[in-house]
């Protein structure tokens, strides 16, 4: 339990340590967990009405007939509460097995003897920083005003942390999924890539980077093509 401490002031100890005994369930549990309870206080809180009317109106193009069609079938904010609660972990699961395999066949590229174990391990750990965005979260969902958007309490986000973009601008989806705490993330897979395997920083961070620039760079061009 003391590596849910270490992570954060001393993530080679961890990563040393987890070479020889890989582990992954409690930071993916508790992460997911957090995660989840903050999704739950949200609805718990929100203006459904206003949610849902915010929602419908984040596609402009829509005709009135269409919009009051969705109106009618759209879920109540309970039951999109469930809905997200569900997602996240499901995702949150998915996100963690693409990203271990992922890490798996780079390992069997390189050259390195790295267990598919290994890289949930990698994936886990270094995914650490996103706990501190979800209580961050967490704090905002409790203290928030009914009308509060969600992606709003994400405060470590380029939007709303340094923009705030309508949801209907070609960048919005690209501000609204980065955050800077991917950066941390990014910067302890490298370590614990470099801790296992004892290469240069430049493989390490082109290893733990990889991922983030496919997806963000596929995003980017959508938002330009828009």
């Amino acid at each position: 339990m003391s590596h849910l401490l270490d992570i954060y002031l001393q993530p080679g100890k961890v990563f040393a340590a987890l070479k020889d005994k890989p582990t992954f369930l409690v930071p993916l549990l508790l992460t997911i967990v957090v995660s989840v309870v903050m999704v739950a206080v949200y609805f718990a809180q929100v203006d459904g009405p206003w949610l849902i009317e915010r929602m419908l109106a984040a596609n402009p193009e829509a005709t009135a007939k269409e919009i009051e069609q969705a109106r009618k079938v759209m879920p109540g904010a309970q039951v999109m509460g469930y809905i997200s609660m569900a997602s996240i972990a499901v995702l949150a699961i998915l996100v963690t097995l693409v990203i271990a395999l992922y890490y798996w066949i780079a390992g069997k590229i390189a050259g390195h003897a790295l267990s598919f174990r290994h890289g949930l391990s990698l994936t886990a750990w270094s995914g650490m920083p996103t706990l501190l965005g979800s209580i961050v979260g967490l704090v905002g969902a409790i203290t928030m005003t009914p009308q509060t958007s969600l992606e709003s309490l994400q405060m470590l986000n380029i939007d709303p942390l340094l923009v705030e973009l309508p949801m209907d601008h070609a960048w919005s989806r690209f501000a609204k999924s980065f955050s800077l705490l991917m950066l941390w993330t990014i910067g302890l897979a490298a370590l614990g890539w470099r801790t296992w395997f004892r290469t240069g920083w430049v493989q390490a961070m082109f290893v733990a980077a990889l991922p983030y620039l496919v997806w963000f760079g596929g995003l980017a061009i959508a938002a330009l093509l828009k």
